[in-house]
This record gives structure tokens, sequence and C-alpha cells, in this order.
């Protein structure tokens, strides 16, 4: 349980730093989200050829050397920017923070392909002679590499590490961040997660094999979950840091808290490589529910981790109408109609997206639905327009992954 008997039991955000394909700070981001604003664009990928993808366009530049920008990788650079601007957001003296107390937990559902797919594509035009691969290849592909850019740059010297967990990943840097405050491993925590997955052909490929890589006329339509015309996924990249601190710290130096991490909860399925089961994503919610102290009907909004597959949507639904069953108060809404799916950055991104309804009291839609799959109605389900809300006090952010692996947080507003 995250919530405790003092301050320094409680753990909130006080900073927050993003890049989606429709935003590239927390309030553009928002924005997008209440005006319907899609990020997903036409996208060429070798090998696999023209399909859509969120595609971020944020300044690499802003944090770091053309130089530093060529050695590092896409994920790195992402991260790097995030984490920045999460920091300036915070409001931390940071040429006076003890570099050693901070730890950087990163999320991440693959690292390393972009990288290596890139070298093997240019080693042919060297006959495959190996004399030319690149000496940057292995930094560039261990998979603590996005958080350890972070640090390099950041000059952090407390604990930095990934978090591999599908498409979950993005909540368990979130997860991992809160536990290690808890611990005293550090003081202030850099979490969340970075996706650089539309630059691996590989991801678009398998995906495509599968029959789950999304297609429309129009990119922005492309990804539409709970719609019956649903195709599959948009892949998109993006990242989302936090700075987290103990209540104690934050409220010491007077800090902005954008709300508290009360309840969180990861478990597995252990019956799929793929296909995901309601019956444990419901568990999953139940159990950050009971360590948050929270009944379902306290719950205002709700942020879906469905994808746009027809398994997928169907077996979420299912499980929110097994817990919620219908209750009057929750609303239920989606990020990835309007962005894709990042991959590892998909719940840190997604849950972000709902975080300033705590201050504007509007929940943002789920584009896209023009044919609601009767599988998919929950009552709640806020479609095409953003409903305002009397009160938002509590966010329950869902994120599931392929092997099974599903992950839950909910965030209160302090």
């Amino acid at each position: 349980m995250i919530a405790g008997n003092g301050d320094h039991r409680r753990i909130v955000i006080t900073g927050v730093g993003l890049t989606a394909p429709n935003g590239n700070s927390l309030a553009e981001f928002r924005e997008s989200l209440l005006a319907g604003r899609s990020g997903v664009k036409n996208y060429e990928i070798r090998y696999v050829g023209a399909t859509h993808a969120g595609v971020c366009a944020f300044d690499e530049l802003r944090h770091q050397k053309k130089k530093e920008v060529r050695r590092g990788t896409r994920a790195g650079s992402v991260g790097i920017y995030c984490a920045n601007e999460a920091v300036r957001d915070s409001g931390l003296d940071w040429e006076n923070v003890d570099k050693s107390q901070v730890g950087i937990y990163v999320g991440v559902t693959e690292h390393g392909n972009v990288e290596t797919e890139n070298e093997i594509f240019s080693l042919q035009g060297f006959d495959y002679d190996t004399k030319f691969w690149s000496h940057h290849h292995n930094p560039r592909t261990v998979a603590n590499n996005p958080a350890g850019e972070i640090s390099l740059n950041l000059g952090i010297t407390g604990p930095h590490y990934t978090i591999g967990a599908a498409c979950a990943a993005g909540n368990a840097g979130l997860i991992q961040g809160a536990q290690m405050l808890l611990l005293g491993e550090c003081d202030v925590a850099l979490a969340g997660g970075v996706s650089e997955s539309i630059h691996t052909f590989g991801i678009f490929a398998s995906f495509k094999s599968q029959g789950a890589l999304a297609k429309h006329e129009d990119p922005a339509k492309a990804s539409r979950p709970f719609d019956r015309g649903r195709n599959g996924i948009v892949v998109a990249e993006g990242g989302c840091i936090y700075v987290l601190e103990r209540m104690s710290d934050a409220a010491a130096r007077g800090a902005k808290i954008y709300g508290e991490l009360v309840g969180h909860a990861m478990n597995s399925d252990a019956s799929d490589f793929v296909l995901p089961n309601s019956e444990r994503q419901a568990q999953c919610v139940r159990t950050a529910l009971r360590r948050a102290g929270l009944e379902p009907e306290d719950i205002d909004i709700v942020s879906t981790h469905a994808t746009g597959t027809t398994s997928g949507d169907a077996q979420e639904s299912a499980a929110l109408r097994e817990v919620f069953q219908g209750g009057l108060k929750t609303r239920f809404n989606n990020a990835k109609s309007f962005i894709g799916h990042a991959m590892g950055a998909a719940g840190s991104l997604e849950l972000a997206g709902n975080l300033l309804a705590f201050e504007d009291r509007m929940c943002h839609a789920t584009i896209n639905v023009d044919d609601l799959d009767p599988e998919c109605a929950v009552p709640g389900l806020v479609i095409n327009e953003p409903e305002p809300l009397g009160e938002v006090n509590t966010i329950l952010n869902n994120s599931f992954g392929m092997l099974g692996i599903n992950s839950v947080v909910i965030i209160k507003r302090v």
C-alpha cells in the first residue's frame, strides 16, 4: 500500500515532462485531447512500406548537443527531453539537489531493436563486413540505455535502470519509483516510460503478420478503440517522466503537487503469450483499489488500456463491467485513440492525459468511435466529445502488456 501514516509514507507527483504525437508538454497534450486533435500521421517504414504512426516532434537539441544525439538513441533523447522538462516543472533547486539521492526508473517495452536494425541495414552497403560495425552499438543497445542517457545528461549519480514490462512498463516505472522512495533508496525519483518503437520495422512487420496493424484511409481515424470497425494497433513513440517525492519533502519546499499515488497493483495472466485475460485484469484493478482503501464507486475517471484490437478491447471492457458494474459516477476514456500505442510510454503518457482533470474537471473523450461494439459497451464510456464533471478526485490508470503482464495505478487529488 502506497499511502500510510505520516507524510513521509505518501508519494506525490511534483513534476511532469512529456512528448506525445500531439503535444510536447502537459498543457499542450491536455489541450489536444480536449480539442479532439489526433497525432497519428501517414508513415513510411523500410520493408513494411506505407502505414500509420504516432510521431513526436520535440526539439532534441533543447537539452542535447548534436554530437550527443548522434552518439545516443532516440529512446535516450525522448527520456532526456522528458526528464529535463519534468525537473524544470517540479521547481526543484536542481543545482543544489544531491544527485546521489536521485533515482531514475524508466519503463520500456523493448530496447536495442532500432539500433541493431540500423546497423545491419548500414552493413549491407559494405558487403556485411563487420569492421564497419559501430563501436557505439553496445552502449546503445544495453537494456539500461534510456535511463543511463538521462543519468549522463543530468549528472545523476543515484541508481538508474529500466523496467521491462511490455506495454505495462509506463505504470511499472511509476510504481518502481514510488517503492524506491518508500524504501529510502532515493529522495527524488524520475519515473515513467519511454518508447522509440516507430523506428523499428520489426514491430510493424510483426503486427502486420498477426493482422493487428491498423489501417484507414484517414490516419487520424486509424486508431479506434471500442469501435466495431477497429482493425488493429497504431504504433507510436513518446515518453512521460514524472518527478516523484515524499509528501513531507514536497510540502517542506512548497512544491506544486499534481496528485498523490495512493494505490497500485501488478499481476500476471499466466494464460497466453498475447491474448489478454479479463479475469486477471479485473483482479489487478481490485487489488489497486483495495490498497488505496477505495471502492469502485470512488473512482471518477478510468484511463483504459484499449489498443484497438478485437480481443484486447473486448476483454478489458468485460473486466471493467465486472469491477465497476455500471456505476453512475465513473467515466472511462482512452488516449490511444488520439496518439496510437506508445508501448513502454503508454501507461505514463495516458495517465498524464487525465492528470489535469483535477483542475479543469473535464473527462477527455475516446475519439473515432463511430459504431460502438456492443462487446465494448461500458456504462460511462465518454465518446467523441469531452464531458464536464462536477469534480474529479481520483483517476485509475490501466496498462496491460504481452505475456500477460497487468498494471494499475491510482492517483488522488491532494
